[in-house]
């Protein structure tokens, strides 16, 4: 019988989960064993499992798991160096000569565990089967449009947190934009066609923002573009990988520009493929903007968490999409599972 164990979230403000109790009532019926753990800060609260019928763990007790359950999470784990002999789904932020990515593929050398990429979970055609891009994009988009309200008031952008629905979210920014006394902003989204992209686009419209949208064909001669730097927000939605080109480069910092606002959403500033090089580190929930220049105002955001935000809307979009491919874990040498197996070995040398 596969088991597939859900872990809690470690991380500090992630409050998402990948399988909803309706999903793990599916499971279930189809002959799984579906252990999920105690959680002070998931968005959906246990009882709601207990009542699918899935077995209850204790809070972080995944690492005395029977050694063929499968441990399902999302973000990272604590980089405590211990091996790794499970099998683990989650996203890994491994394979694109992250720092820590490279300790991690060590911890699973060392226990002889398998990761299973949520990013590399790809059909037959290289497509992902499930994203949070949507709601990350959606959440980016928002806290770009508040670093630009705190410019429009003179400060740097402070604190954000979790909103109980997009709802409430928009209610505040929209406040917040008019508060200002000034016009709305014009933006560019890059990636405007992908799940990122629309979200963000999604965000800005819902808040009278006019955008420019970007995506393959207007970025395929690798640039420069300067077009970017004509508007006031620049919203990256572009994953970093191989050829992707340089947006802003760090000399845009110092030349005429009306940017002042960046947001970027792929968040991937210590790859080696950073479309955005003005910045080198991710922003957070405490700091949502880092300032990279002051005459005139530049500030960057980069969390990496951003769906989280909304954590109730994002959890149920993300567990309905991947929910078919969990319901063939039962094969994990062909299909989406044997795709992210092998890219796994690749990696590992």
């Amino acid at each position: 019988m596969t088991h597939l164990w859900v872990r809690a979230e470690q991380r500090p403000n992630e409050d998402r989960v990948g399988l909803t109790p309706e999903g793990a009532a599916d499971l279930i019926k189809a002959g799984f064993r579906v252990t999920v753990e105690e959680s002070h800060v998931r968005a959906i609260p246990i009882d709601s499992y207990r009542d699918a019928g899935v077995e209850i763990a204790a809070e972080n007790s995944w690492p005395d798991a029977p050694l063929d359950a499968i441990i399902f999470g999302l973000k990272e784990l604590p980089e405590d160096g211990t091996p790794l002999s499970h099998r683990h789904i989650m996203f890994g932020h491994a394979y694109k000569g992250q720092h820590s990515g490279k300790a991690l593929l060590q911890r699973f050398k060392a226990g002889g565990g398998t990761l299973y990429d949520l990013e590399y979970l790809v059909d037959e055609n290289g497509r992902r089967v499930a994203a949070f891009g949507y709601w990350a994009g959606y959440a980016g988009a928002a806290v770009t449009l508040k670093t630009w309200a705190a410019q429009q008031r003179g400060e740097i952008c402070g604190p954000v947190g979790v909103y109980p629905s997009k709802d409430a979210l928009n209610t505040e920014l929209l406040a917040e934009l008019d508060a200002t006394g000034t016009n709305r902003p014009h933006a560019i989204v890059i990636g405007a066609l992908g799940r990122v992209g629309t979200g963000a686009a999604d965000l800005c419209s819902a808040m009278g923002v006019a955008v420019t949208k970007w995506d393959m064909n207007e970025t395929a001669s690798g640039g420069p573009f300067p077009e970017i730097l004509d508007h006031d927000i620049f919203l990256n939605c572009i994953f970093a990988r191989p050829g992707t080109p340089v947006f802003v480069p760090r000399e845009a910092l110092d030349q005429p520009r009306k940017l002042n606002a960046i947001g970027d959403v792929a968040c991937d500033p210590d790859s080696d493929y950073n479309p955005i090089p003005v910045y080198d580190r991710a922003t957070s929930w405490a700091e949502p903007a880092l300032r990279v220049a002051t005459d005139p105002v530049m500030d960057v955001m980069a969390i990496d968490n951003l769906p989280s935000m909304l954590p109730v809307e994002s959890s149920k979009d993300y567990a309905a999409q991947l929910l078919p491919s969990l319901l063939t874990l039962t094969d994990l040498e062909t299909g989406v599972w044997g795709r992210a197996k092998a890219t796994f070995a690749s990696h590992m040398g």
